[in-house]
C-alpha cells in the first residue's frame, strides 16, 4: 500500500499503523469504530492496551497526512467521529475507487459495442494496481479484504483478456497469459484462453499442453478434473473445430471516429511464423542464474510485486527495473534469484547473472561485467570493444527484440548499475543492494523486510525439520524472535539445530538469550550475521561509524531526530544527514517521519563496535547528553501541564536543551509518543548509577513525567520504574531520589484505589523531604495525604492535611497548589455538613485556575465544582461544567479523568430521574475503565449503571452490576462495599 501527497511518497509507518490506514481507507468515508479497528487488526489477541496503541498509530497518521496541520487545528482528513475515526479523502484519491469506477466505465463501453474503448478503459483500471492488494498491513480483515480484492483483480483481468481475444490481438496476449497462468495456476478460464490464443497463432501443441498442465494440478490439488467449458475446448482444439479461428466478423462495431464514420477494426497482430526468429535463435541462450534454494519460504507478497513490476504491460518503452533494498541478511540475493527463475517462460531468451561484489574489497568493475555478458552472448573476446560507453551500446544492442532478464546482485551504487541495463522493452533487470538505489533512473525501488513471524518460523522448519520444529512450536517461535526474523540468522541456527540431533530447540533459547554472545552463536561454516554486518559497517566514513556506533547506545525503540541531535552532539542539520546516510545504506530503519532505530541484531552488532573502539568516556557522555535532552523536554512539558506548579523550577538541569511546545496539548502528546523511550531512559540511567549524581537525573525525569498518570495508560510502566529506581536510590544512600519515587509510587497507587498503601508511601515520601528539606514536591505530598484520607471518608483529617498543604504551597508562591488545595477540598467540607464553604471552596479553585490560564486545572476544577452542585441538587450546573471539562479530558486523552466525569454526569441524571441518559454516560465510564485496567473505575461505574438500570425497571441487570461492583469493591477495601451492601440489603426487603 502507497500513498501520496503532493507527488511525494509517504512513510505510512508499521504495519498495525498501514492496517489502520487501510480500513479506514476501505470504509469510503464511513465511521470505525475503536471496537471494530481492535478486532479487524488484532482479533483475539489484541494487546492489554490496544485502545492506547490505537490512538497513538492514528496520531502518527494524522501528522503523516497532514504535516503542516497545527495541533490545535482539527484534522481535515482522518477525522473524529463520535468515539471513532473516519477517513474523508476528496474525489479521485483512492485508487480502489477509481479502479472501480474505471471498470464500469468498460462494462458500459463494452455493452454499447466499443470492444476496444472498453479494453483500453480496463487497461487504465488495471494500471492502478501495483503488487499485492493491501501490501504492508496486517491483521484478520486485511487478510480477508486482500482476498477478495485480489479475486477482483483476476476477474478483471480475465474479461481484459477475453476482450483482447475477441480483438484477434492474440499473439500480442500469449507472453502475459502465460505470467497470468503462471501466477494463478488453477485458475481454468485463464488457463482456457491461453489455449485458445495459442491455438490462433498456430500452436495447437502448445494449447494441448496447457490442458495437460492444468488437468495434472487440478487432481493433485484438488482432486477434481477439468470443468466442462475447459474439457469442451480441449476437444474442439484437438478437432482443429474451425469455430475457434478469429475473424474479423468477430468484432461487433467500433467506437465512432471523429469524423463520424464508423472506423475499421484494426488487423490482428500476424501469427509468429518459426522462421521469423531463425536469427535470434542462433544466438546462445545463457542461463547463469544461481541454483534456487529448495527451501524457499515465505515473501508471498513481495514476490508478486516483484513478479507484476518485472512483466507488467504499460505501452510504454521503458524497461522494468527492481532495486531491491535491505540490511545484510535480509535475504535479497535469495529472493532476486527465485523471482528470476520463476519468470523463465516470460523471458525465454536467457538470464544473465552478475554479483557485483559492491560491498567487498574490490568492487567489481561495469566494464568486466559487460565482458562477461557480451561472451556469454556469442560475442567472441577478440571483437569485443575496450569501452565502457562502447560495451554497454553492444550489450543494449544484442539485448534489442529479445526477451531476457538480467539480474545484478550486491550493487554498490547506481554509477556500478546504469551501464547494464537492458536498453528496450522486453527484458528486465532486478538490482539488489544494500543501499537505495534512488538515484537509478527508471528503478522502482523495493525495500525488503524482515520476514513475518510465520514465514521465520517456516524457514527454520524447512532447515531444523519439520518434525523437530512441530514438537516445540512455541521455543521455535522464540528462538526466530531472537534472531530478529532476519532469514540469514534464522537459516544458521536452524542449521546448527540439524547438525546436532542431540539438540532440542528450547536449548537454543538460554544459548541465544544472551545478548553479548548472541552474534557468536549465529555463525556456521562460512555464513556468519557478524561477518554480513561487517561489511556494510566497513564502507562507512569515520562519521558515520561513530553516529552507527553511539545511536545503538540508548536502550529505547527508537530515538527521534531531536533526541538524536543531542545523543551526537551535531547540528540539526548534521543529524538528519547522517541518519538518512544510515539509512540509505540499511543500517537503519526509519519506521515513521522523524523517527529512526536499529534491527535488533544490528543494535547488538553496532554496541559490539563501541566496547572494541575503546571509546568508552565518548558513550557515557552521549547517554548523559540524551538524559539531559529527555529531562529538559519533559520539565517544559510539566510546566505548561500543570501550570501554577513550582516543580519543573526544582528540577535538576544537565546543561542540554530541550524541546520547546507551543501549550500544554502539544506538551502532553510529546509525553505520550515518547513514553517509552523514556521509561527506557530511566531504567538505562538507574541500571548504570551507582552515586546519588547519577540518580537524581532519572528520578526528575520520572517525575517531570507525571503528566502522564492523567490517562491511566502508563500505571505498570510508572510504578515499574519507580521501584527500580527506588531500589537503587536506596542501594545508594539517595533519599533525595527515593522522595522522588516514593511521591510517584504513592500516586500510582492512589489511581488504583490502594488507598493504605497509597497513604503509606505518601507519609515516607513526607519524612524524607523534613529529612533533606527539599521542597519539590511537600505541598503536592500533603494535598495527596489529603485526598487519601477525605476518599477513606476521615474528612477532618483530610481538612488538617488540606491546610498544612495549602501553607506549603503559599511558601514555595505556587499559586496552582493553592487552586488545588481549594478545588479539591471542597468535598470534604460537603461531607461534613457545610455546604456554603464547599462551593466557596469549589468556586475559588476555579477562578485561581482561571486567572492562571491553566486548561488542565480548570478541567479538574469545574469536576469538582460540578460533584459539589450535584449534590446539593443544582443539577443543571453540574452537568454544564461536567460536560465542558469531559470535553477537555477527551481531547487530552486523559482517560482517568473522562472515566470519573462520565460517572458523576450518570450520578447526576440519575437524581435527575432522567435513567436513559445516567446509563449511556454509565456505560462509557465502563468501556473506559476496563480499557485502562482500572479496578476502582469500574467499580463505580458499575455501581451507577446499577442504580440507572434500577430506574429503568431492568431489576436483574440492575442486580448483577451491583453484586460485580461489591466485589470489587470488597476486593480493594473501598468503603464504597459498605454502602453497596446496605444497597442491596434495602433491595431484598423491597423485593
Amino acid at each position: 500500500m502507497l500513498a501520496w501527497r503532493e507527488g511525494r511518497e509517504l512513510e505510512l509507518g508499521t504495519p498495525l499503523q498501514r492496517s489502520i490506514l487501510t480500513m479506514l481507507l476501505l470504509r469510503e468515508g464511513r465511521a470505525v469504530s475503536p471496537t471494530e479497528m481492535i478486532d479487524a487488526i488484532w482479533g483475539d489477541e489484541a494487546p492489554p492496551r490496544a485502545l492506547g496503541a490505537l490512538r497513538t498509530y492514528v496520531s502518527r497518521l494524522r501528522a503523516v497526512l497532514e504535516p503542516d496541520r497545527s495541533p490545535r487545528m482539527r484534522p481535515e482528513l482522518l477525522t473524529s467521529v463520535g468515539r471513532g475515526y473516519a477517513l474523508r479523502l476528496p474525489p479521485g484519491a483512492f485508487d480502489l475507487a477509481e479502479f472501480e469506477r474505471l471498470v464500469a466505465e468498460a462494462e458500459t463501453e463494452r455493452r454499447a459495442g466499443d470492444l476496444p474503448g472498453a479494453a483500453e478503459t480496463l487497461r487504465r483500471a488495471l494500471g492502478l494496481w501495483s503488487g499485492e492488494p493491501l501490501a504492508g498491513a496486517v491483521g484478520p480483515y486485511i487478510e480477508s479484504q486482500r482476498g477478495r480484492l485480489t479475486e477482483r483483480r483476476v476477474g478483471v483481468v480475465e474479461t481484459l483478456m477475453e476482450l483482447d481475444l475477441e480483438l484477434g490481438r492474440h499473439a500480442d496476449v500469449v507472453h502475459e497469459l502465460v505470467a497470468l497462468t503462471s501466477e494463478h495456476p488453477l485458475r481454468e478460464r485463464l488457463r482456457g484462453q491461453l489455449m485458445l490464443a495459442y491455438y490462433r497463432c498456430g500452436r495447437q501443441a502448445d494449447a494441448l499442453a496447457v490442458f495437460g498442465d492444468i488437468r495434472r494440478a487440478l487432481v493433485e490439488e484438488l482432486g477434481i478434473d477439468p470443468g466442462h467449458e475447459l474439457a469442451s475446448l480441449h476437444q474442439s482444439i484437438l478437432a482443429a473445430d474451425p469455430e475457434l479461428a478469429w475473424t474479423r466478423a468477430r468484432q461487433v462495431r467500433q467506437k465512432p471516429a471523429s469524423d463520424g464514420d464508423v472506423r475499421p477494426a484494426e488487423a490482428p497482430a500476424a501469427a509468429v511464423q518459426d522462421g521469423e526468429h531463425e536469427s535470434v535463435q542462433e544466438m546462445p541462450r545463457p542461463a547463469q542464474l544461481p541454483a534456487a534454494v529448495n527451501d524457499f519460504t515465505g515473501r508471498r507478497e513481495v514476490v508478486n510485486r516483484l513478479r507484476t513490476l518485472l512483466t507488467s504491460v504499460s505501452g510504454g518503452e521503458g524497461v522494468p527495473v527492481a532495486a531491491v533494498s535491505g540490511i545484510g541478511g535480509v535475504g535479497k540475493t535469495t529472493l532476486a534469484v527465485h523471482v528470476a527463475h520463476s519468470l523463465h517462460e516470460v523471458f525465454p531468451d536467457g538470464q544473465l547473472y552478475a554479483d557485483l561484489r559492491g560491498y567487498g574489497e574490490e568492487p567489481t568493475a561495469p566494464e568486466s561485467v559487460l565482458a562477461a555478458f557480451l561472451r556469454a552472448l556469442g560475442i567472441p573476446v577478440d571483437i569485443i570493444p575496450d569501452g565502457l560507453a562502447e560495451r554497454g551500446a553492444l550489450f543494449r544492442s544484442l539485448l534489442a527484440d529479445r526477451r531476457m532478464i538480467v539480474l545484478l546482485d550486491n550493487a554498490r551504487d547506481a554509477e556500478q548499475v546504469e551501464h547494464l541495463l537492458p536498453g528496450t522493452a522486453g527484458c528486465a533487470a532486478i538490482v539488489t543492494s544494500r543501499g537505495k538505489l534512488a538515484d537509478l533512473p527508471s528503478a522502482r525501488l523495493v525495500d525488503l523486510e524482515v520476514m513475518e513471524p510465520e514465514e521465520a518460523l517456516g524457514l527454520f522448519a524447512a532447515v531444523a525439520g519439520p518434525e523437530r520444529v512441530a514438537v516445540e512450536r512455541a521455543a521455535a517461535m522464540d528462538v526466530v524472535a531472537i534472531c530478529g526474523f532476519l532469514p540469514l540468522a534464522v537459516r544458521i541456527v536452524a542449521a546448527r539445530l540439524a547438525a546436532r540431533p542431540a539438540w532440542t530447540v528450547a536449548s537454543l533459547v538460554p544459548r541465544l538469550a544472551d545478548e553479548r554472545r548472541r552474534l557468536d552463536e549465529m555463525r556456521i561454516g562460512h555464513l556468519a550475521v557478524h561477518a554480513t554486518f561487517s561489511l556494510g559497517y566497513g564502507h562507512l566514513d569515520p562519521a558515520q561509524a561513530r553516529a552507527f556506533r553511539l545511536l545503538s547506545l540508548p536502550n529505547g525503540p527508537d530515538v527521534s531526530v531531536q533526541a538524536a541531535v543531542s545523543l551526537l552532539g551535531l547540528s540539526t542539520l548534521e543529524t538528519e544527514d547522517m541518519l538518512e546516510s544510515l539509512v540509505d545504506v540499511s543500517l537503519l530503519e526509519a519506521p515513521a517521519p522523524g523517527r529512526y532505530r536499529y534491527h535488533d541484531l544490528l543494535r547488538l552488532f553496532a554496541r559490539k563496535q563501541v566496547e572494541l573502539s575503546d571509546d568508552a568516556d565518548a558513550a557515557a557522555q552521549a547517554l548523559r547528553r540524551l538524559l539531559g535532552f529527555y529531562l529538559a523536554s519533559a520539565q517544559a512539558a510539566h510546566r505548561l501541564a500543570y501550570e501554577g506548579s513550582v516543580i519543573s523550577e526544582h528540577l535538576v538541569s544537565l546543561g542540554v536543551a530541550g524541546r520547546s511546545f507551543a501549550g500544554a496539548d502539544e506538551a502532553v502528546t510529546w509525553l505520550t509518543i515518547e513514553a517509552e523511550t523514556l521509561f527506557a531512559a530511566i531504567g538505562q540511567a538507574s541500571d548504570s548509577a551507582r552515586t546519588p549524581e547519577a540518580l537524581l537525573p532519572a528520578a526528575d525525569l520520572l517525575l517531570a513525567m507525571e503528566p502522564l498518570l492523567e490517562s491511566g495508560a502508563f500505571a505498570r510502566e510508572f510504578a515499574g520504574r519507580a521501584s527500580g529506581l527506588l531500589a537503587a536510590a536506596r542501594a545508594a544512600g539517595d533519599k533525595v531520589s527515593e522522595l522522588r519515587c516514593r511521591y510517584v509510587l504513592g500516586r500510582v497507587l492512589f489511581v488504583a484505589n490502594r488507598l493504605r498503601d497509597a497513604d503509606t508511601e505518601f507519609r515516607t515520601a513526607l519524612e524524607l523531604a523534613d529529612v533533606t528539606g527539599d521542597p519539590i514536591v511537600n505541598g503536592e505530598i500533603l494535598n495527596a495525604l489529603a485526598v487519601v484520607a477525605g476518599r477513606r471518608r476521615r474528612h477532618e483529617e483530610a481538612l488538617a492535611w488540606f491546610d498544612s498543604a495549602l501553607k506549603a504551597f503559599k511558601e514555595s508562591g505556587a499559586v496552582g497548589g493553592e487552586a488545588l488545595v481549594a478545588s479539591y477540598s471542597a468535598r470534604d467540607h460537603l461531607a461534613l455538613g457545610s455546604t456554603d464553604e464547599a462551593i466557596a471552596a469549589a468556586e475559588r479553585g476555579l477562578a485561581l485556575f482561571s486567572e492562571l490560564g491553566s486548561g488542565a486545572g480548570t478541567a479538574r476544577a469545574r469536576y469538582q465544582l460540578g460533584v459539589v452542585l450535584s449534590r446539593v441538587g443544582r443539577l443543571t450546573e453540574a452537568v454544564v461544567h461536567h460536560a465542558e471539562c469531559l470535553d477537555f479530558f477527551r481531547a487530552g486523552g486523559q482517560t482517568v479523568w473522562e472515566q470519573r466525569v462520565c460517572c458523576r454526569l450518570a450520578e447526576t441524571f440519575i437524581t435527575a430521574e432522567r435513567y436513559q441518559d445516567a446509563a449511556r454516560h454509565a456505560e462509557q465510564a465502563l468501556t473506559l475503565s476496563r480499557e485502562i485496567g482500572h479496578p476502582y473505575g469500574e467499580a463505580l461505574s458499575l455501581t451507577v449503571l446499577g442504580r440507572a438500570l434500577a430506574g429503568l425497571g431492568s431489576v436483574r441487570r440492575s442486580g448483577d452490576c451491583l453484586k460485580r461492583a461489591l466485589d470489587i469493591f470488597t476486593r480493594l477495601g473501598s468503603p464504597e462495599a459498605d454502602d453497596l451492601r446496605a444497597l442491596l440489603k434495602l433491595d431484598q426487603i423491597s423485593d
